[in-house]
C-alpha cells in the first residue's frame, strides 16, 4: 500500500503547485475514571465487551510487533526516562513523540515500518509509561527528554539532521525542540496538534486540562476490570480494537493494593495532566528548521478551522499532510496510511 513515486500527492505542493521543500517560519491522549460509563457504549469504554480477550490481529500488525526495539533508560535531569529504538545507527534519524499521558508504545506498531531506512527512537515523557515521575512538569524538562534521547540513542550520529514526529501533546513539544534546538534538526512534522487560535480556544466548549485537579489513578483488582475502563480522550468510535488493547494493556502496570493483592493501574502520573504547551504559535513562528503540518480529517481536536490557522502560520511552503478518514488518535484509525504518508514526506522533505 505504499504510495507510488511518479506523482507528487497534493499534500506535498503549495499554492503554485510546486514541491514543498524551503524552510518554515494540551490535550489528553488516554483517559481513565473520568466519568461513569456509558452502559454498552463502545465509544466509552471500547474494550469493555471483549472481557480482557485479545482481539484478532492482521499479520501486518503481528510483524510490526514482533519487530522488537531495544528498551534502555536516560537519565535527564534527575529522571530516568524510558526510551524505545529501532534500525541501525548511522541511518538517518527519525523522533517520534507521543502524546499527554500516552507513552512510547504508542509507536511499537509504526516505528517498525522505518527501522530499514532510519534509526527510529521513542521516548516515554517524565511522568508517563515507563519513565520515573518528577516532582513538577514543565514543557522545557519534556523537550530536554526528547533531545537527551535522541542524543544518547545516535540520531545525530548521521549526516542528515534527523526529523522530529509529534502527535497531538507531542506536536506542542516538537515546535519547541524545533524553536530551541531547530539548528540540528532536519525538520519537524507535527500530527493532529491541536494548536488554536485565542478565538478557538475561547470558544471550545470542553474545559481544558489545566482545570483538571488531579487525583491518584485507581487501583483495578483484575486486568479485565482495567482494560475495560480504558479509553480515549476525546472519546471517539475505534474500528481497530486490536491496536485500542494494545495500547491499553502497554498503559498498564502491576502493583500491590493495600491488602498486598496485586492490583493494575495506569502508567502516568495524573499531576501531568494540567501541564500546558507553553506557546506554540510563538515556538512555530520561531521554528529554525522546517515544520510540516499533518491532522486526521475526521479529527474532533483539529477541525478545519484549527488546521488552517497551523497552517497559516507554518507558512504557505510547509507540507499539508490529512490522513484522510483518521481521527485524533491518527496511528490508531489509520495506520498504513499515516505509513504511507509519513513515508511519501520523508522522501521528499525536507530538502536534501
Amino acid at each position: 500500500m505504499l504510495l507510488g513515486g511518479a506523482n507528487i500527492p497534493d499534500f506535498l505542493k503549495g499554492e503554485n503547485g510546486q514541491l514543498l521543500a524551503g524552510p518554515c517560519d494540551g490535550l489528553g491522549t488516554l483517559s481513565a475514571d473520568a466519568a461513569p460509563l456509558a452502559a454498552g457504549s463502545s465509544l466509552a469504554a471500547p474494550l469493555a465487551m471483549l472481557g480482557a480477550a485479545v482481539p484478532e490481529r492482521p499479520r501486518w500488525f503481528i510483524d510490526a510487533l514482533a519487530h522488537e526495539p531495544a528498551r534502555r533508560w536516560h537519565v535527564v535531569q534527575g529522571a530516568r526516562i524510558e526510551t524505545l529504538s529501532w534500525g541501525a545507527r548511522g541511518k538517518p534519524g527519525l523522533l517520534l513523540l507521543h502524546g499527554k499521558m500516552a507513552h512510547a508504545d504508542w509507536w511499537s506498531f509504526i516505528a517498525p515500518f522505518f527501522a530499514g531506512t532510519h534509526r527510529v527512537v521513542a521516548p516515554s515523557f517524565g511522568g508517563m509509561g515507563g519513565s520515573d515521575w518528577r516532582s513538577a512538569y514543565s514543557m522545557q524538562a519534556v523537550a530536554d527528554e526528547a533531545m537527551a534521547a535522541a542524543e544518547h540513542e545516535g540520531l545525530f550520529d548521521a549526516a542528515t539532521p534527523p526529523v522530529v514526529v509529534g502527535h497531538s501533546f507531542g506536536g506542542f513539544v516538537s515546535l519547541l525542540c524545533a524553536q530551541l534546538h531547530g539548528a540540528r534538526l532536519g525538520g519537524v512534522f507535527t500530527l493532529d496538534m491541536p494548536l488554536m487560535s485565542r478565538e478557538q480556544r475561547a470558544a471550545r466548549t470542553r474545559p481544558g486540562l489545566r482545570s483538571f485537579t488531579p487525583r491518584p489513578t485507581k487501583l483495578y483488582p483484575t486486568l479485565q476490570a482495567a482494560l475495560a475502563r480504558f479509553r480515549f480522550a476525546p472519546e471517539q468510535p475505534c474500528d481497530n480494537l486490536y491496536i485500542a488493547d494494545h495500547i491499553a494493556r502497554t498503559s498498564l502496570k502491576t502493583v500491590r493494593a493495600d491488602d498486598g493483592s496485586p492490583a493494575w493501574t495506569w502508567r502516568f502520573d495524573p499531576r501531568v495532566a494540567p501541564l500546558g504547551p507553553g506557546n506554540p504559535a510563538q515556538a512555530l513562528r520561531e521554528a529554525a528548521c522546517p515544520v510540516a503540518i499533518g491532522w486526521g480529517t475526521d479529527s474532533a481536536l483539529v477541525t478545519p478551522p484549527v488546521a488552517a490557522y497551523a497552517c497559516d502560520l507554518a507558512g504557505p511552503q510547509a507540507p499539508r499532510v490529512p490522513i484522510a478518514a483518521a481521527r485524533h488518535h491518527v496511528m490508531v484509525d489509520q495506520p498504513l496510511a499515516l505509513v504511507d504518508a509519513l513515508r511519501e514526506l520523508l522522501r521528499r522533505w525536507p530538502a536534501k
